[in-house]
């Protein structure tokens, strides 16, 4: 396994649920550089989430190279605290945890969200690269809008030549919605997360070995 980008088509498509099931399946790295706001339930961050239910030790973690209070896209959670996001330190904490044997990154919300008033997380993505080459996994939700956000996202993936790895979708069983993407895209499809009300340990792990298997 190399370093993985996890992001989603957009807020709440179920890319932590899929980072934690990945890092189980593959007992790798996880690092979320940009944190914005805590789970209303929990009032834990998207690490303290993934490391409460995969269990794993501290070492599997890398802290967030900024953490905001406000869930709100990272340059405006930013500007409410009076922070001035620098990407070259973001850039500056990736080349070091590259260092590892494995690494998934898990992005803020879906890919054009803005990392500061000039940039934009994709772009973010892109400079990454140079330093050390990581696949998209896009993590799409089976529901109604998912064509559009999917389609949209691998559009503009493409666009800027980013290296894409796969679609792993997440959700209810939605057959129909999952084959339309994959005919009009042609993308690969990694696996299918289902719906789970109660997530945890166990369920991910077998989710990983039956339905994602091999990344």
């Amino acid at each position: 396994m190399r370093q993985f980008i996890i992001t989603g088509t957009d807020t709440d498509a179920g890319k932590t649920l899929a980072a934690a099931c990945l890092l189980l399946g593959t007992g790798g790295h996880y690092w979320k550089p940009l944190q914005s706001g805590r789970d209303p339930k929990t009032g834990m961050t998207d690490r303290e989430w993934v490391q409460n239910i995969t269990q794993l030790p501290d070492t599997n973690f890398f802290p967030e190279t900024y953490q905001f209070e406000q869930p709100l896209s990272p340059h405006r959670a930013a500007e409410l605290e009076n922070v001035q996001i620098d990407p070259e330190k973001i850039l500056s904490d990736y080349a070091q945890h590259t260092a590892q044997d494995s690494l998934l990154i898990e992005g803020a919300g879906g890919l054009m969200v803005p990392v500061t008033r000039n940039l934009l997380q994709i772009d973010l993505f892109v400079r990454m690269q140079t330093t050390a080459p990581a696949p998209i996994i896009l993590v799409a939700r089976t529901g109604l809008g998912t064509i559009n956000h999917t389609l949209l996202s691998l559009a503009a993936i493409r666009e800027r030549g980013l290296p894409l790895h796969g679609i792993l979708f997440s959700g209810a069983d939605n057959p129909d919605n999952i084959q339309t993407i994959t005919e009009s895209s042609g993308a690969r499809v990694l696996g299918h997360i289902p719906f789970t009300a109660q997530p945890d340990t166990e369920t991910l792990r077998n989710i990983f070995t039956q339905r994602i298997g091999n990344l």
